[in-house]
């Protein structure tokens, strides 16, 4: 532990020494601001073309430019996607603070995918990074009339969906739970609502979002596959604004505003649907009042955020979300009446404190206090009644699981000089697993079969370097060190980043990466679908940290600022993937789970081609990937490699965006790929009186192929008061009736009398229209 703090440290003061050198320098730094909500642009670009100098402003909008020769006059340009460029002439006699405002652009320009917001994608040392914007996935046709963040992740390549209608991502084939998803910086371990269909993350709360594939960057560890970065809105001080939707199955709003003009501001957004409320007499009248069923989820969002002073801000944000799915039925008898309640409930709360400190022109922090849990829990409740003589037995079963984490963390940025951009940070978290907790009451007997709650701490630090090798060739290299402990022992692993750009011209770029990565906690997933029955839980001695190298090379190239092509390669080894032993599920594991799952490894490569068009009234996206990717475990499919689940050769992906008029516009996207992977029955005996089912290699049949098509169209128009807007979509346009899952069942000829075994495709989703009412004031 030791030696990998000196390494760091000797590499940070080596860093140090080399920003000495610039000791004549001239800086220009500052913010720059959306000028009419006052929130801060991440990701805008700032250059001095005269000196091929620039940067990007970090998470919070700052930026700092030094350059070593001074002049009388130079232009600094600032840029943003969906923005009108701000140009400004200063002297560059001495470092001053300048604030930039930029005044938002055509709405039409900003409705597609960008990588970077404000940096041209052959200038990114950054590779395998895609930038979504709230008005990308507002674009995009929604499932079920409701826009959702996951879903529009889906239609970028190297990500596919897990199944039909599904929110679940899995990035260069790897599992759920190697996602880190991060809300404003805190981790969410369970990202789903209605069953998985739905992603907890209300789009008109965001103010954007980055997806990693490969190329890690230092200042991200925990997961194996891919950082998803949701940012808040900070919320409006200038004016007070709303926005939200009617919808077939939920209804949304938020609400922003200054609480003291260009010094504070609140937003808050909260969503719920109403199915319950729709069923829940429907059902009443069919049973007569003897049954009851529903279901409903909510989301809220909450952010504040104070300017202290010129040098500090501070923000407090949270999220808080539930499902709830419960049946009921009522008997009644005339010698008694028997009542019972079954159900399941899952949700997250998240919170956050932080802190931006600006030390000085060159030297940027952000301190972080934040809290993260998740649970779900099963319930059967039963009531027996007897009238003669009066008696009543009551009995109850409780099945809970969760994790909860508490944090702090402390991040620098630090532009010493034009060639360098340094991340450091430190950061300590406390994680308390419920890996399981089996209740059972009765009216005379309480019982009670439970796993005591496990905690651990982890401590990471990393250290990166953005740096301009010449004018050609650029650099991120940096460290990520992790120490893990439990009370059996204590992990560590120090994961090494590189990035490297090479510029061919000013229009196109090679790129390559490499990096390791650690994951430290564990997610057993139920073999069933929709039910959020996931365990997390920590590593131990029997099961260690799951482990990945990746390795990626690219081209990227930008036509005209209109067109970005990119091709991506990439090879990731796996090591340490876990499955549910043969028979095994989450009941059965509550107090031996380490006895019940297998350890293997994965192997997962390919290629990923991605081509959009950012500007004009027709925009749009198109990605094709070509991928591999298997498992392999000592007591599994007799200790052969096999696919992976959602291994998929071929998938191919479409998504264009027209604006007929500015009232108008339509949206469409079209989606293919090679069928999922599974175990099938190959030969049905029987033996001693009993049926025996004799499966095959584990995953090696394929279901048929899955393509879709969406669309939407949306009716805008401009009323006194505010701004409404109708979209009509349709789910599955050419009814495709793709397999949910397929199983085996039995053909009866009642002509011969005989009877067979056959396989039927199970479909889940046929065409589905779908029509919501939005506005804006």
């Amino acid at each position: 532990m030791h030696t990998c703090f000196f390494r760091i440290a000797s590499i940070a003061l080596l860093l140090v020494c080399c920003g000495g050198l610039y000791a004549q320098q001239a800086t220009i730094y500052g913010y720059v601001y959306d000028a009419r909500s006052g929130e801060r642009l991440a990701g805008a670009s700032v250059s001095i073309p005269e000196r091929s100098a620039g940067t990007t402003t970090n998470a919070y909008g700052f930026y700092s430019i030094s350059t070593n020769e001074q002049a009388d006059s130079v232009t600094v340009l600032v840029t943003y996607i969906g923005y009108t460029a701000a140009i400004r002439k200063v002297a560059l006699r001495a470092s001053q603070e300048i604030v930039f405002r930029l005044e938002a652009g055509t709405v039409l320009e900003e409705v597609v995918v960008s990588a970077k917001a404000g940096t041209r994608i052959q200038h990114n040392t950054q590779m395998s990074t895609i930038g979504l914007s709230p008005a990308t996935i507002k674009a995009l046709p929604a499932f079920l009339g409701e826009t959702d963040v996951l879903k529009a992740l889906q239609l970028l390549p190297g990500i596919q969906a897990g199944a039909e209608g599904s929110s679940g991502l899995y990035v260069r084939g790897g599992s759920p739970d190697q996602n880190l998803i991060l809300l404003d910086g805190v981790p969410v371990y369970n990202a789903t609502h209605l069953f998985g269909f739905f992603s907890v993350f209300n789009a008109d709360a965001i103010n954007g979002v980055d997806v990693i594939k490969g190329g890690f960057p230092a200042r991200y560890g925990g997961r194996l596959s891919s950082v998803i970065d949701i940012r808040m809105k900070e919320g409006n001080n200038q004016s007070y604004h709303g926005e939200g939707s009617i919808g077939l199955i939920a209804s949304k709003i938020t609400l922003e505003g200054p609480i003291k003009k260009e010094q504070s501001s609140f937003m808050v957004s909260a969503r719920r649907t109403y199915a319950d409320i729709f069923m829940r007499p429907i059902l009443r009248r069919q049973s007569n009042g003897e049954s009851d069923a529903g279901y409903y989820f909510y989301d809220l969002n909450t952010k504040l955020n104070f300017k202290m002073s010129k040098k500090d801000h501070l923000y407090l944000s949270g999220y808080f979300g539930n499902d709830r799915f419960s049946a009921r039925n009522d008997n009644v008898y005339t010698t008694g009446e028997d009542k019972t309640e079954t159900g399941i409930q899952w949700g997250n709360a998240t919170a956050v404190a932080r802190w931006n400190h600006r030390f000085s022109k060159k030297l940027f922090s952000n301190f972080t206090a934040n809290f993260t849990q998740y649970r779900f829990s099963l319930f059967n409740n039963a009531t027996t009644k007897t009238y003669d003589p009066p008696e009543e037995e009551r009995y109850s079963e409780r099945y809970f699981s969760g994790i909860r984490d508490w944090s702090v963390k402390a991040d620098l940025d630090w532009l010493p000089s034009p060639a360098h951009f340094i991340k450091m940070g430190v950061s300590h978290t406390w994680h308390r697993y419920s890996p399981g907790a089996l209740q059972s009451t009765s009216l005379s007997l309480p019982v009670n079969f439970s796993r005591s709650e496990i905690d651990n701490r982890e401590m990471d630090l990393y250290i990166e370097d953005d740096i301009k090798i010449n004018r050609n060739i650029k650099s991120n290299i940096g460290l990520h060190y992790t120490l893990f402990s439990v009370p059996e022992r204590s992990f560590s692993s120090l994961q090494p980043r590189v990035s490297l750009l090479y510029l061919l011209n000013n229009n196109m770029s090679l790129k390559a990466s490499y990096v390791q990565m650690s994951q430290f906690i564990h997610l057993l997933t139920n073999s069933t679908v929709g039910l959020p029955t996931d365990l997390w839980l920590p590593a131990t001695v029997k099961v260690p940290p799951q482990r990945s190298t990746q390795y990626a090379l690219g081209w990227a190239y930008d036509l005209n600022r209109k067109y970005e092509f990119s091709v991506e390669g990439y090879y990731k080894s796996l090591h340490n993937v876990m499955e549910y032993a043969e028979g095994s599920g989450f009941l059965s594991g509550i107090s031996n789970w380490e006895d019940r799952i297998e350890r293997g490894r994965g192997v997962s490569y390919g290629g990923e081609f991605f081509i959009q068009r950012k500007t004009g009234k027709t925009t749009g996206m198109a990605g094709y990937t070509l991928s591999w990717t298997n498992r392999q475990f000592d007591n599994l499919n007799n200790g052969k490699w096999f696919p992976f689940k959602y291994d998929r050769r071929h998938d191919f992906k479409i998504a264009v965006a027209h604006n007929i008029t500015k009232r108008i516009q339509v949206s469409g996207d079209w989606v293919f790929s090679s069928g999922a992977a599974i175990t099938l029955p190959e030969s049905i005996y029987m033996l001693e009186g009993r049926e025996i089912i004799q499966y095959g290699e584990r995953n090696s049949y394929r279901m048929p192929a899955y393509h879709r098509m969406d669309l939407s169209v949306k009716f805008m128009k401009q009323k006194k008061k505010f701004e409404r807007a109708w979209v009509i979509s349709v789910y599955n346009v050419y009814n495709r009736l793709n397999a949910f899952y397929i199983d085996m069942d039995t053909e009866y000829n009642h002509t011969t009398g005989s009877q067979k075994n056959v396989l039927k495709q199970v479909t889940l989703f046929p065409i589905i229209p779908s029509i919501s009412y939005q506005f804006k004031f």
